[in-house]
């Protein structure tokens, strides 16, 4: 069943059981009242009987009524073909059963019935029994009336909440069809550049509004990924490419001498390293989106070893720890060292013969900075972009994706990464990691 016709059918049946209760109130409160006006008239005329003339007629004062004396006979009526006598008519008269009113059927004739004991006033003897009826007839009729007008008007009321039940959902869920349109057009297209219309500021316009950023984000993300995509097949090719070429002149047919065969052999080693460089790089951006697995590690210690690696890679490089404060971070541990080893050798790549750069880890920031030329202007927005390249990058080796792992780790452990241009020259990052980072040491 859709939603339109659920949505229908519950206001149709809340419609429904609020008219039927309101009928059925209506009915009882109607009958009883009709009824309490035949009692009280049932018991205006028993109180009109005379009990010193109940033998006659004429002591009925013109009532619908019949008098029995204590023993069922009929003493004095005003009844065609009378009213028989019976048990409860029998315990009224002998003083076990107060005065009563019932229904009763006599002759197909539905009657209103007021038992009541005749008392003579002056010795408060019960002398008879006096039976004071009213046909209900009209009343009935009456009630039947009634009761048909209030199931047309219940029936009138279903059939109209469904009218309007059928036209509000239609206009309450035209939003969620014109989503329901736009979802089956991008899992059709594959193209999440459907956009559906936000009237209103009620929770469908809210749902329209979130249905749309999400869209947004969903294009964003897979032009994202088809750059990535992109991107990551250009700059794969171009060692692929020169791999392919050393390898085709080593299997040739050209004589070769050892330094030249040497050569080819340093530059494929070269080019290898780049490419499992490369593919690593690609693999943790591949990553940047899944949640870090936190445990906690000691940062000091990290630094420290990856400022040794750094050592021995840059040997050319005074590498300096003027401040490296005991630090436990929790979070991804071989993440962060690869981000922290990419801004190590970004600034020993841009340090240059005899350069230094300077590492210090306290408050939970790690500081990294070089005495290198600094940052353009031109790169300052660009600086953390996936294989971006500067104009004097690009003669050194690189694809442009450690600064970028640098900011997703970054972000991955709710911390930010900024660059300036440090006073002096040079160039300084700062990693800072938040909440995620406290001062101490982990106890064995």
């Amino acid at each position: 069943m859709s939603l339109r016709a659920r949505v229908t059918l519950v206001a149709t049946g809340v419609v429904a059981i609020v008219v039927a209760v309101s009928a059925a109130t209506t009915y009882f409160v109607m009958r009883h009242e009709l009824y309490a006006q035949v009692d009280s008239s049932l018991v205006s005329d028993a109180n009109s009987v005379n009990p010193d003339n109940i033998h006659t007629p004429e002591g009925l004062g013109g009532n619908l009524a019949e008098i029995f004396d204590t023993q069922g006979t009929p003493l004095a009526t005003n009844i065609r073909g009378g009213i028989p006598f019976d048990s409860a008519m029998r315990a009224v008269a002998e003083g076990k059963r107060g005065e009563f009113i019932r229904d009763s059927v006599v002759r197909n004739l539905t009657l209103r019935e007021l038992v009541a004991p005749v008392i003579v006033r002056l010795t408060g003897e019960v002398v008879g029994v006096a039976v004071v009826v009213r046909n209900l007839t009209a009343t009935t009729k009456a009630l039947d009336r009634l009761r048909l007008i209030l199931l047309l008007v219940v029936l009138g009321g279903i059939a109209l909440a469904a009218m309007a039940g059928a036209l509000v959902s239609r206009a309450t869920l035209a939003p969620v069809r014109r989503l329901t349109a736009a979802a089956e057009k991008i899992a059709e297209t594959g193209e999440p550049s459907e956009r559906v219309p936000e009237g209103g500021k009620g929770e469908l316009g809210r749902l329209a509004a979130s249905f749309n950023t999400m869209l947004g984000s969903l294009e964003e993300s897979l032009e994202t990924q088809r750059r990535f995509v992109a991107d990551a097949s250009h700059e794969l090719r171009t060692p692929l490419t020169s791999l392919q070429t050393n390898i085709d002149v080593l299997r040739g047919d050209l004589e070769l001498g050892p330094d030249q065969r040497r050569a080819l052999l340093d530059d494929l080693h070269r080019e290898s390293g780049e490419m499992r460089s490369l593919i690593g790089s690609l693999l943790e951006l591949a990553r940047s989106g899944a949640a870090p697995e936190r445990r906690p590690f000691q940062m000091d210690e990290l630094v420290e070893a990856t400022v040794e690696r750094a050592r021995s890679r840059f040997r050319s490089v005074t590498w300096e720890t003027p401040a490296v404060e005991a630090t436990v971070v929790d979070g991804d541990r071989d993440r962060m060292e690869r981000a922290v080893w990419n801004l190590l050798e970004n600034a020993g790549k841009w340090s240059g013969e005899n350069g230094t750069v300077e590492v210090s880890l306290v408050g939970g920031e790690l500081s990294v900075r070089d005495h290198g030329p600094g940052i353009a202007a031109e790169d300052w927005s660009h600086v953390f972009e996936r294989f971006y390249r500067s104009a004097a990058a690009r003669s050194m080796p690189g694809a442009g994706l450690g600064l970028s792992i640098v900011h997703e780790v970054a972000v991955a452990h709710g911390g930010t990464v900024v660059v300036e241009n440090a006073e002096g020259g040079g160039a300084l990052f700062r990693l800072t990691l938040n909440g995620a980072a406290r001062p101490g040491t982990l106890s064995v």
